[in-house]
């Protein structure tokens, strides 16, 4: 479940003194989305050449890494889209690019949210300045240290037998349906966090519970840790105002899922190879 191949990707705070800035991809991050360049419908980002030409503002810049011995650039962006190029939100670039650049993309997106929410100290209100080695913010003021930030998460699919539970959350399509999913809560651990976000959410009760994999989920800055858990009881009563509908479903009568690149459909597609074959 990498989602990108750690002997692809080096990830640093400071451009070697040798990199080539005409080759690098930047991440451009407007008000209007993601500025891109779309070749036989697949979006890709600006490169260092096309970039001097643009008649864009930069506002600021930040070295990702080297993805492919390619130097990785996230900037924050003002102006006009010019033109022959496209500006769409991360969503847009799910599925239509290869996993490692839909990360990439999304890492950009989580450090210019960052750096643009975290000008000043949280804790005293002066203006911060930049760590001169690490990736993050530091106030000369108080000393308060300020790395970019992660929320923690978990997402879930509850099984019972050969059926998966399914949901549509109320603010999706009618045809869309996914995993459970939802926040851990200070104090909580990870396996309490399934087991209270399941009950709340659709009144089930679950055991057995057993951890696939994780996934950065940058909307705007998850980390979602996966699990699959088998019905333990219960009859599904959906949360008022957060699911519409749950259902049971078998793997030859699926609805409308999210695509491979979401970590929820890892779990259904992991599920449903455990499956005997026949089934």
């Amino acid at each position: 479940m990498w989602p990108i191949d750690p002997e692809d990707f080096e990830s640093l705070t400071t451009p070697p003194d040798s990199a080539s800035r005409d080759e690098a991809w930047f991440f451009l991050q407007t008000p209007q989305g993601l500025v891109c360049l779309t070749e036989q419908g697949v979006p890709r980002p600006v490169t260092g050449d096309e970039l001097r030409w643009l008649d864009i503002e930069v506002v600021s810049e930040h070295y990702l890494g080297r993805f492919r011995g390619r130097c990785i650039y996230a900037v924050e962006a003002s102006g006009a889209i010019p033109e022959g190029y496209s500006a769409a939100g991360l969503r847009d670039w799910l599925g239509r690019v290869e996993p490692s650049v839909f990360y990439l993309a999304g890492r950009a997106q989580q450090v210019i949210d960052w750096h643009r929410s975290h000008r000043f100290c949280g804790r005293c209100g002066a203006e911060n300045e930049d760590h001169p080695q690490d990736r993050a913010k530091v106030c000369p003021s108080c000393k308060l240290i300020s790395y970019p930030r992660l929320s923690p998460s978990i997402i879930v699919l509850v099984t019972r037998g050969e059926e998966m539970l399914l949901a549509r959350n109320a603010q999706w399509p009618t045809s869309m349906y996914s995993t459970l999913a939802g926040f851990v809560e200070p104090g909580e651990s990870i396996e309490q966090t399934v087991h209270r976000e399941v009950l709340e959410e659709v009144g089930l009760q679950v055991s057995g519970l057993k951890y696939l994999g994780s996934q950065s989920w940058p909307f705007p800055n998850s980390l979602m840790l996966g699990f699959h858990a088998e019905y333990a009881g219960g009859e599904i009563v959906c949360q008022e105002e957060e699911i519409a509908d749950a259902r049971w479903f078998k793997a030859d009568d699926l609805p409308n899922v999210p695509p491979k690149t979401a970590i929820s459909r890892w779990l259904i597609d992991a599920f449903i190879d455990s499956l005997p074959k026949n089934s």
